[in-house]
C-alpha cells in the first residue's frame, strides 16, 4: 500500500511546501519542526491501521466505553536526518520503543557510492509493528538495506516506511524488494540528479536540519 499525501488536500501539504522552500529552509529550527509535524501526521494516519481493544473507563460521572491501542509500534530511524520525523512519531506513539540505524552514502573515487551501514541499536522486534522513518527516499538503497537487516534479524510482524519526499525510482525499488511494506509518503518526485538527489526534492535534509557535514 502507498499513501501519497500530495493526492489529498490537508494542512500537512503546507509543511511539505515549507520544507521545500529555500528561503524558509534557512530557519533550521522550523525545518526540523516541519519534519516533526509530518511525523505526527503520519503517525495519526498509520494509527488507523493498528489493532484496538474496547475497555471501560471510569469518569467522575460514570463509565465510558473506550478503545485503546493493543500494542505500541517500534519507531526506527536512519541517523541523522530521520531524527525529527521519529520525534514526531514518538509524540503520538508516546509509549513506543525506538530503534536507531547508522547508514550513509560512501562515495568512491569515480563518484559512485555504496550504502555503508555500521550500527543498529534496537529493542526486541519479534512480532512487532515497525515504523521506519527517513525524510528522503531517493534511490531506496539505504531504506531497503536497513529494512532487510531488521527483517533478517527479527521476525517483524508489519513494516511501515515513512518519508517526506520520495523519488518514483526509489518507490519502485522499495516495492520490488519490500513488497509487504506499507509506504507513507509526503510527495513523489519523478527525477533525480546524477548524484541521486531528488528533483525538485528539497536538498540534503540532514544538513538542513543539523548543519552542513564535513
Amino acid at each position: 500500500m502507498i499513501f501519497d499525501l500530495s493526492k489529498t488536500n490537508s494542512i500537512a501539504n503546507t509543511f511539505i511546501a515549507e520544507l521545500r522552500d529555500e528561503n524558509i529552509q534557512q530557519d533550521s529550527m522550523r525545518f526540523r519542526r516541519n519534519l516533526e509535524r509530518l511525523g505526527e501526521f503520519f503517525a495519526y494516519e498509520i494509527s488507523k491501521s493498528l489493532t484496538y481493544q474496547e475497555i471501560d473507563t471510569q469518569t467522575p460521572l460514570g463509565t465510558a466505553k473506550s478503545k485503546i491501542l493493543v500494542a505500541q509500534p517500534v519507531l526506527a530511524t536512519i541517523l541523522r536526518a530521520g531524527l525529527p520525523m521519529q520525534q514526531g512519531l514518538l509524540n503520538v506513539f508516546d509509549k513506543a520503543d525506538c530503534a536507531f540505524i547508522t547508514a550513509y552514502r560512501k562515495t568512491k573515487k569515480n563518484g559512485d557510492f555504496i550504502i555503508q551501514m555500521e550500527h543498529i541499536s534496537a529493542p526486541d522486534l519479534e512480532g512487532k509493528t515497525v515504523i521506519l522513518a527517513d525524510p528522503m527516499l531517493a534511490t531506496g538503497l539505504s531504506m531497503v538495506l536497513c529494512a532487510k537487516e531488521l527483517i533478517n534479524v527479527h521476525k517483524i510482524e508489519k513494516l511501515h516506511i515513512v518519508a517526506a519526499i520520495a523519488s518514483s525510482e526509489g518507490v519502485k525499488h522499495v516495492r520490488a524488494n519490500l513488497p509487504k511494506a506499507n509506504l507513507w509518503l509526503g510527495a513523489i518526485d519523478d527525477e533525480m540528479t546524477s548524484k541521486s538527489y531528488i528533483v525538485p526534492g528539497l536538498g540534503d535534509a540532514g544538513d538542513l536540519a543539523f548543519g552542513v557535514k564535513m
